[in-house]
């Protein structure tokens, strides 16, 4: 018969009590991760006022599918110049507007190769802020800039 040895949770076997050790200390440290996660969210407070004052400036609809005509629902707020670019519009409301997956995926791919933006690419300086949303949706999606 297999040694049984007495735990906070009852008798149980030497591997038992020892996969209940390690799931403590998991559970302890997935406690300690989400404190710290729920205290920086606090520390982010005032960036979430601004999100729900651009969803609901925006009623929830993607504005760059909007400048197109068509109407998308979307809960995404992203920033029309990127922050990399120019941190001073990080918190500027005028810089924010609400964009569905879709427009994200092609607007992050063209501030890419237009801004230099995103892991592992240069930052072009040199070319100007592009503010207009449909100047931008044009732009993302193959056309050109009229000045």
């Amino acid at each position: 018969m297999e040694k049984m040895i007495k735990t906070e949770y009852g008798y149980t076997t030497p591997q038992e009590a020892e996969m209940d050790a390690r799931l403590d200390k998991w559970m302890k440290h997935r406690a300690k991760r989400k404190r710290r996660k729920q205290h920086a969210k606090n520390k982010k407070m005032p960036r979430s006022h601004l999100r729900q004052q651009v969803l609901e400036r925006d009623h929830y609809l993607c504005a760059y599918c909007k400048s197109q005509g068509v109407i998308t629902p979307a809960k995404t707020v992203d920033h029309v110049v990127p922050i990399e670019f120019d941190e001073t519009l990080k918190a500027n409301i005028d810089n924010l507007a609400v964009i569905c997956g879709s427009c994200h995926r092609a607007k992050t791919d063209w501030e890419q190769s237009y801004y230099g933006t995103g892991q592992g690419n240069e930052l072009q300086r040199q070319v100007d802020e592009i503010t207009d949303v449909s100047t931008i949706n044009v732009l993302m999606n193959g056309g050109t800039q009229h000045d």
